[in-house]
């Protein structure tokens, strides 16, 4: 029986132990069970942390992708040292004027669209997808693309973190508070 799923007895039949489910209502249970969760409270986090505002808009992001949106063109995301990133798709079918990599708002947008040959060749077999496609990655702060190149079918992009010298952690020195000088008891009195 999968998780999640409770044997049903008839309404009144229950034993020691038993979970007695009345038969109109079970089908709303159920019902409600399947239902994704598409929002979240982040209200929580935001007690406790500054500056990730735009922690909402990326979840929201997250949530409008669908399963035919994140299969085509298949890619991997590689940290290929400590501060660079690279994002591989692979392109098969698509040439350097076919595609297009933008970044605005922290937003990188990678397009492919074929141009339409005038061919007339009967394809038997056609298994290599030539469709459009358009992949949008959400950037974290300070991450640049650095650079884009094509190679043998893989189009590869380049990303590196680039903190800026005033955000980088830096040490921060107490100070004690001033001394007040004090003159002997002798001289006061004179």
């Amino acid at each position: 029986m999968p998780i999640g799923v409770r044997e049903l007895r008839p309404y009144g039949a229950a034993q020691r132990g038993a979970m007695v489910v009345h038969p109109i209502k079970c089908a709303a249970v159920l019902l409600i069970e399947d239902i994704t969760m598409r929002t979240f409270d982040l209200s929580p986090l935001f007690r406790a942390s500054v500056g990730f505002d735009n922690l909402a808009r990326v979840f929201d992001a997250a949530g409008r992708l669908d399963d035919t949106s994140i299969s085509y063109p298949p890619y991997n995301i590689v940290k290929a040292g400590e501060d660079a990133y690279r994002i591989t798709f692979a392109v098969a079918g698509f040439g350097e004027n076919d595609l297009d990599v933008n970044v605005e708002n922290n937003t990188l947008t990678v397009r492919g669209k074929v141009a339409q040959e005038g061919d007339a060749a009967t394809y038997l077999y056609r298994g290599i997808a030539g469709r459009s496609f358009e992949r949008k990655f959400e950037l974290a702060n300070h991450i640049q693309v650095s650079g884009a190149r094509i190679e043998n079918g893989l189009l590869h992009i380049d990303l590196k973190r680039e903190v800026p010298e005033a955000l980088k952690p830096r040490k921060v020195s107490i100070a004690a508070p001033p001394q007040i000088k004090s003159q002997p008891v002798a001289q006061a009195a004179e």
